[in-house]
């Protein structure tokens, strides 16, 4: 469970986070599909590779599985919050709704894991929506500094 959570909130926090940036900085959702794809499946591939490491660190027999659990959820989780910029032309309309998957995610996540392991889902949910909205804004933030700053319109 614990890869589970790490692919798929690593995913959340780094993809939503990317996607705002340069949603802000960049005109075209094919660019921005483009390079959220390839930040995807970099990110699961290092996240995969260094839960591995952590796993196999710990002498973990499993560490192959929580490896391969880590980037199944990564890339499926950016696939999911990806997914608007390629049926929505309007930037701020697909990140909008990429924002109402994440937090679908987040929601539905949460309430599987408060369920199976009875702890508090409002505690949950809100430190992960937190997290990942922190993330987004500051993401935000620096995608419109860097779009102003460097002259880049694309």
């Amino acid at each position: 469970m614990g890869a589970m959570v790490l692919g798929m909130h690593d995913a959340l926090v780094e993809i939503t986070g990317i996607l705002a940036g340069l949603a802000m900085a960049i005109t075209s959702a094919r660019v921005i599909v483009m390079t959220g794809i390839i930040a995807s499946v970099s990110a699961s591939l290092s996240m995969a590779a260094a839960n591995y490491m952590a796993q196999r660190t710990d002498n973990n027999a499993d560490a192959h599985i929580c490896a391969m659990y880590t980037g199944i959820m990564y890339i499926a989780t950016s696939m999911a919050i990806i997914s608007p910029f390629c049926f929505v032309h309007n930037r701020s309309w697909a990140l909008g709704l990429m924002f109402a998957i994440a937090i679908g995610i987040i929601f539905v996540f949460n309430l599987m894991i408060g369920r199976r392991s009875h702890r508090s889902f409002w505690a949950r949910f809100g430190e992960m929506m937190g997290v990942c909205t922190g993330v987004s804004v500051v993401s935000f933030a620096i995608g419109q500094m860097a779009k102003h700053l460097l002259g880049v319109s694309i």
